[in-house]
């Protein structure tokens, strides 16, 4: 049975470590992120966590439900590290982009925890602000809100499915990571034209391409789809601008 969490009042009472480092949640959250870069997210333990922060392995219940409470607190962390001083400049699309690059390279700097958290919803404060960010993004275009919700999920959902695939790929051994990217030169490039005329055509361009993230590429087809729906949008209520590109 999950342990009842401590209320904030009282953990702010707790004595120092035996390292004299006081425990708080957000050091609880960091100390996880560091075991889960060095070690995997099979390393990642109430007892391993109580060692690497000198304290009694039920800390951890202090703050959070369990290991799993622990994971939505990674998820809604690394949210909040790729919002951190965003603001929005006004123009929709770059707004958008920016917000979507972000998510993305905050993920990839923890493969691990990314893998582990890019499918979870945490339902707090840095991901709900991040909601409330692109829908703000989003409706400020005069979409209706059908269309902004489709084009919110379809958004978040790419960037989080890119983060965990790209992130999937760094957290693989290295020499597993090389292998895999050597295959594009060795196999596929390597093959006749009598037989796969077109993968041998275009082998140049996979071997050049393949092994970086396509997540920019496809970011931009998701907001070329979502501009062609404003300007739809915007001439649908324009009758007088019906010739508008």
């Amino acid at each position: 049975m999950a342990k009842e969490v401590v209320p904030e009042e009282r953990r702010r009472r707790r004595r120092a470590t035996r390292q004299g480092v006081l425990v708080t949640q957000q050091l609880v959250v960091e100390t996880a992120l560091r075991m889960l870069h060095e070690h995997g997210r099979d390393g990642l333990t109430v007892r391993r966590l109580g060692v690497a922060l000198g304290a009694d392995p039920s800390t951890l219940y202090r703050y959070f439900r369990g290991i799993d409470d622990l994971t939505l607190a990674i998820a809604d962390e690394l949210i909040g590290r790729a919002m951190r001083g965003w603001r929005p400049g006004g123009a929709w699309r770059k707004d958008l982009r920016e917000v979507g690059l972000r998510i993305h390279t905050a993920y990839l700097a923890h493969p691990q925890a990314a893998v582990l958290t890019a499918s979870r919803v945490s339902g707090r404060a840095n991901e709900i602000a991040g909601d409330e960010a692109v829908l703000g993004i989003l409706r400020s275009t005069g979409l209706p809100d059908t269309d902004v919700v489709r084009i919110y999920q379809a958004f978040v959902d790419q960037a989080l499915a890119f983060a965990a695939l790209d992130a999937a790929s760094l957290a693989l051994p290295e020499a597993a990571r090389a292998a895999d990217g050597e295959v594009w030169r060795a196999t596929y490039a390597r093959l006749p034209a009598e037989t796969h005329p077109n993968i041998a055509a275009t082998a140049p361009l996979l071997v050049a391409r393949m092994n970086d993230s396509a997540y920019p590429t496809a970011l931009e087809m998701l907001l070329d789809s979502a501009e062609a729906s404003v300007r739809r949008a915007r001439r649908g209520s324009d009758p007088g601008d019906q010739g508008a590109d």
